[in-house]
């Protein structure tokens, strides 16, 4: 039985699911007083919404733990996990995509991150029937969206509460929280055990649900490889670049996108942007850079998006024989139809001035030096 066909409702409108709006009340409210309930006029009926919102997910989220909470505890993760990393817009959701045609792998879907809280009770009710709740396509670039889909686990660590500077999509014009989290040598240490002890259960979580090999992808993972290989030494991880007079523009557009939507204040300044997006990637490839040079030649690889484009099956298939993933056969005939299917897609058309691109090779000269985007 198909599900059934509902109209869509205004993507403005309080009853459209935020990334944020899994938050229990106990990360909602604290939340909320912290930033001095600064929220815009135009946007209180969507804060009443997720208020209102806190009881459900409280019982949902109890009821979760009565059934579930001890079998999640008494999950191992015995296949090591593996990261997409790569700066927003470098090409990770892409390529995350790719690599989730294999069924063998498993990704947090976007419900999943949505209700970390409740979604072994309440995911197939959901997708299910709910689908209308949703828009068609993500505003940043247009790519398909949906709650079965493959999501950022960064989201589900927003939603259960632990430190991640995507807090900041609440309150864009605010001092970006957490902005320490995206590095292995940054992290503060009352942080960094909240973190893993979140990151941790979430993975078992999704782990006992799926009973597969988790395949991540969260940009700000890319600072924290030496985090996760501590936490799962054999990890393997997927590195990808893009040239970064194209990063810049279409990051910038990205979390506009979502300041437009999803915060609960209507107006984001940009000069608080522009240094969010400039020192994330300083900060991030900082410790990449460091974190690397423990990792053996089978657990990480790089690619860029301007090769992945050109060529996605022969790009895939390269990860899949240096990272030893097993057999890539059925993988590529999924890849090549998926790839023939998207052969009209657009991407965005963002220009800089010349004045704009002198600026981002200055800032992140580094990044477009080692990776080949100064010739």
């Amino acid at each position: 039985m198909p599900p059934v066909a509902r109209p869509k409702i205004n993507e403005y409108s309080p009853l459209v699911p935020r990334f944020w709006h899994g938050m229990p009340a106990h990360v909602w409210f604290p939340l909320l007083a912290k930033n001095g309930f600064r929220i815009s006029p135009s946007r209180w009926p969507l804060a009443i919404s997720v208020s209102l919102f806190t009881a459900s997910t409280a019982m949902m989220s109890l009821a979760q733990r009565l059934f579930f909470g001890k079998a999640i505890a008494n999950t191992t993760i015995e296949r090591p996990p593996i990261f997409v990393l790569g700066h927003w817009r470098s090409g990770t959701t892409l390529l995350h995509e790719y690599l989730s045609l294999d069924d063998r792998l498993a990704s947090p879907t976007t419900f999943q991150c949505f209700a970390p809280w409740h979604f072994l009770l309440t995911e197939g009710l959901v997708t299910r029937f709910g689908g209308f709740l949703l828009p068609e396509k993500r505003p940043m670039d247009n790519m398909k969206a949906g709650w079965a889909l493959p999501q950022e686990d960064e989201f589900a660590l927003m939603n259960l509460g632990a430190p991640t500077p995507y807090l900041r999509i609440l309150f864009p014009n605010h001092p970006v929280p957490y902005m320490d989290t995206l590095s292995t040598q940054d992290f503060e240490p009352a942080h960094l055990e909240s973190w893993k002890r979140h990151l941790d259960w979430f993975l078992k979580a999704v782990t006992y649900k799926t009973q597969k090999r988790l395949l991540l992808k969260s940009p700000p993972h890319t600072g924290r490889v030496g985090i996760l290989r501590g936490m799962y030494p054999d990890a393997k991880f997927v590195h990808i670049t893009r040239d970064p007079r194209k990063l810049y523009p279409s990051t910038l557009k990205l979390w506009n996108s979502l300041d437009t939507v999803q915060s609960l204040q209507s107006t984001t300044e940009p000069s608080q942007l522009q240094a969010f997006v400039i020192q994330s990637l300083k900060s991030m490839y900082s410790a990449f850079e460091i974190d690397r040079a423990s990792l053996a030649p089978d657990q990480l690889i790089e690619v860029t998006y301007e090769e992945l484009i050109a060529d996605p099956v022969a790009v895939v298939g390269r990860i899949y024989d240096q990272l030893e993933m097993g057999s890539y056969d059925d993988v590529r005939k999924r890849l090549t139809e998926r790839v023939q299917s998207e052969k009209n897609y657009q991407t965005n058309k963002l220009e800089l001035s010349p004045e704009e691109e002198a600026f981002v090779l200055n800032e992140w000269h580094d990044y477009a030096a080692r990776y080949g985007y100064l010739r």
